[in-house]
């Protein structure tokens, strides 16, 4: 059985936690609260500086020089989509960048990007990607998900049609066959680190939602 096969069977109750949020339900229904919104967004500029950081690593530690091509082109591209953020959504949504560069990352956004940047200074490569495999497909999944149920008039659907697309999509598939060329070369024990890495990856997505819905702060 393919590396991804086994460990999206494996996660599934954890991908439909996630896909039955709060957060993603109000969001596909056009009912979620703007601050709540505008919440999600900070975080989520925040998290993708540390995502593309973590996809650097990767083009770093592999010898390889397509996926050294390929890690370097999805951390540009993480860093072209925060970019956009603030060009146009964060105007969009009525967000300054003052506002946004005053506002820390919260709890679940720090630790997500930790322990992707943990996971990239420490951890074999193949172990690194399936840390990163969740943010690329449980986020392609749930993306599709909302943009079938959002309706023409949702206010978020300019942010919802962007992660609808097959470039996106693409990039996923891409991430799947690497992930899973490197799995195949893995031993036994680094097999399960994979599979402990992309679990703890996906509870961090169901934490980064559910955080921003709540607009978890840090308690003290």
């Amino acid at each position: 059985m393919l590396f991804s096969t086994d460990a999206w069977t494996r996660n599934a109750p954890l991908y439909e936690a996630a896909r039955t949020l709060a957060f993603n339900r109000e969001l596909a229904d056009g009912t979620l609260a703007l601050p709540v919104f505008r919440h999600y967004m900070i975080q989520d500029a925040h998290y993708l500086v540390g995502f593309a950081q973590a996809l650097a690593l990767a083009a770093a530690k592999s010898d390889r020089p397509g996926h050294v091509v390929q890690f370097a082109a999805a951390a540009a591209a993480a860093i072209e989509v925060e970019r956009t953020l603030h060009t146009d959504f964060f105007r969009r949504f009525g967000l300054s960048a003052d506002a946004v560069a005053a506002t820390p990352p919260t709890p679940a956004a720090h630790h997500y990007v930790c322990f992707l940047l943990a996971s990239g200074f420490r951890e074999p490569l193949a172990v690194h990607l399936a840390a990163m495999l969740p943010c690329f497909w449980i986020y392609r999944e749930i993306g599709r998900d909302i943009h079938g149920r959002a309706g023409p008039d949702n206010p978020y659907r300019a942010w919802i049609d962007t992660y609808a697309g097959e470039e996106f999509s693409r990039a996923v598939d891409a991430m799947i066959a690497v992930t899973d060329a490197a799995a195949a070369e893995a031993g036994e024990a680094e097999r399960a680190l994979m599979h402990a890495s992309f679990t703890r990856a996906a509870q961090l997505e169901w934490m980064f939602w559910d955080s921003a819905h709540r607009d978890a702060a840090w308690p003290v």
